[in-house]
């Protein structure tokens, strides 16, 4: 489970929350992971492997989990086949995002038979995770699909995907009227409200969520 930094909990389930004044902007970092629904409603999808590492039967693997490395400690995970699988020596990617692993697969030794891991989700019962003890206690893999609501009611857009790039989690937000997505720290101050049940968050979202990004000063190298 992971938690919904600023909250009165014991704390935020990623490091370096980003705070209420952080910058917001339609313009995403280049990598882009996705959190995505499980289409089983009682499984929750905890990652996803991709391409071998190496050649001695490592493999990457983009963790779901509040704690990125805590996925290896969920003993058997279910592949969508139906197959299950478990991880060992989970570690982060070197010069990758937080979410970014390198492990590897009880059983699973050579460079072919992790190939054919590549893209493959990893899910696990709901009922092995328990029920959320707090408010502010949830699976990642729930918010998407979300509406997003601003303090009058009305619907500014709907959640597609939970990045985390290093900072703390974001909400990336698909607009109601069409458009491009735009990314919004996902912090008790910009999110004071959190209603999965109810299919909605409310959002202190700043005018220009959505508006495209302005020209580069002169002085911008990049």
């Amino acid at each position: 489970m992971a938690r919904r930094p600023g909250s009165s909990s014991r704390g935020p389930a990623r490091p370096e929350p980003l705070g209420a004044k952080a910058v917001t902007s339609a313009r995403k970092p280049a990598a882009k992971p996705t959190p995505p629904a499980s289409p089983d409603p009682d499984l929750v999808l905890l990652g996803e492997f991709g391409r071998p590492h190496g050649l001695h039967g490592e493999v990457r693997l983009k963790s779901y989990t509040g704690e990125p490395t805590a996925i290896a400690g969920y003993g058997p995970l279910r592949l969508p086949d139906g197959r299950t699988v478990e991880l060992e020596d989970a570690r982060q990617a070197p010069g990758g995002s937080p979410d970014l692993l390198i492990v590897r697969v009880k059983g699973v030794t050579d460079r072919n038979a992790v190939e054919a891991l590549n893209r493959l989700t990893l899910a696990v019962s709901r009922a092995r995770l328990g029920q959320a003890a707090e408010e502010d206690e949830f699976f990642l893999a729930d918010l998407i699909g979300l509406t997003v609501e601003d303090a009058g009611g009305t619907a500014i857009g709907t959640i597609v995907a939970v990045p985390n790039y290093g900072g703390g989690d974001l909400l990336e937000i698909r607009p109601a009227a069409g458009g491009p997505t735009a990314l919004l720290p996902f912090t008790k101050a910009f999110v004071p409200t959190l209603d999965i049940p109810g299919g909605r968050v409310v959002a202190d979202a700043p005018e220009d969520l959505f508006a495209p990004p302005g020209p580069k000063p002169a002085d911008d190298p990049g």
